[in-house]
């Protein structure tokens, strides 16, 4: 019997996004092969050109008749007013509710004194994210010059969603989880968050749930990471928590993300743009490649299907291999390699 073709829509958006989205192409087809079907639509600078906006309809509409979407880095501050985040519109407007971010320290890599080997699951749809907390306007207003203010929103099924997708990673791990709140101090909103937290695990008799304020999960992250297996934690501190741990195991830049809702996926890199090497060819593109790997586990584990989650860890297995090498190494890291030979020398390891 053939075996099912993959539909994965690819928008590489700005700066490094087409070359490391290039990159990651060449590592996806040696790991899936003949499986995928690549097609690719413009956002971002390069849609707004071209057609007069950063998202437009037809990409809107071909995103839930693909199988799995790779995003590229999204240059958001430089568009003019009006302009959607496609990455923000995304993950609202599809409910991606789940950003998931493994941080996995790397030998020769890692600042730590400990290992770190942990996810961090982030609420991707509201909290203090201002442009994602209001069904009509910004989330921010200013009733006069020299006043702002902006709207935190936490609502309980919006938690209950990303604390399951927690909870169902941390069964297959360390059946630990770890409740990242200030609720000290944000009584209402993560007093709520941190309600439904405990409702959700609950359902999960041989979960450990723990729960720790998030300036103390900073701290943590430094002098004792071994302390956490699975974080579950609201949008704003996910993506700074994550952003920490990534760093501290080794680079944002070796750090994969998904975003997932029910039935769709979108991998995405962690850090952004870096306009200020895009096209020179020196950008490291681990973050995405690792992420399209995520995406290639997900969505073998939603079909059952055993060989896209072979090529996922085939391909981490891969980088691990060329990480391993300081001579295999990106510019970024310390080593001579540029995007196109970092890939292909993770190709080279997939042959």
């Amino acid at each position: 019997m053939t075996a099912e073709t993959i539909d994965i829509l690819t928008l590489p958006g700005d700066g490094i996004g087409p070359e490391i989205t290039a990159a990651t192409l060449a590592v996806m087809r040696a790991a899936a092969g003949e499986r995928l079907a690549i097609t690719e639509m413009a956002i971002g600078e390069a849609s707004l050109a071209a057609e007069g906006s950063t998202l437009p309809d037809a990409v809107v509409e071909a995103i839930p008749r693909a199988h799995g979407i790779i995003l590229g880095p999204v240059a958001h501050y430089s568009y003019p007013a009006g302009q959607p985040n496609p990455s923000a519109a995304l993950r609202t407007g599809f409910n991606l509710y789940a950003n998931v971010r493994p941080c996995r320290s790397r030998p020769g890599l890692s600042v730590l004194r400990d290992p770190m080997d942990l996810i961090i699951v982030r609420e991707n749809t509201e909290g203090f994210y201002a442009d994602r907390s209001m069904h009509m306007g910004p989330g921010e207003f200013m009733p006069d010059p020299d006043s702002a203010f902006s709207i935190r929103k936490i609502t309980a099924p919006a938690v209950r969603r990303v604390a399951r997708a927690a909870c169902e990673i941390a069964m297959t791990r360390g059946r630990r989880l770890t409740a990242v709140h200030k609720a000290n101090v944000l009584k209402l909103t993560d007093g709520l968050f941190l309600r439904e937290v405990r409702a959700v695990a609950a359902d999960y008799p041989d979960l450990i749930l723990d729960e720790v304020i998030v300036d103390a999960a900073a701290a943590l992250l430094i002098r004792d990471p071994g302390r956490f297996d699975v974080m579950v934690t609201t949008n704003m501190f996910g993506d700074i928590l994550s952003d920490e741990a990534s760093e501290l195991s080794g680079s944002l830049g070796l750090g994969g993300s998904i975003n997932a809702g029910d039935d769709i996926c979108v991998a995405q890199a962690q850090h952004g743009s870096a306009p200020d090497i895009a096209g020179q060819g020196v950008a490291n593109p681990t973050s995405l490649i690792l992420s399209a790997a995520m995406l290639l586990d997900w969505l073998g584990r939603r079909r059952a299907d055993g060989t896209l989650c072979d090529a996922a860890a085939r391909i981490e297995a891969a980088v691990d291999a060329v990480l391993a090498d300081p001579a295999r190494r990106t510019r970024d890291l310390g080593g001579p390699l540029g995007t196109t030979d970092f890939a292909a020398a993770v190709v080279g390891e997939l042959a």
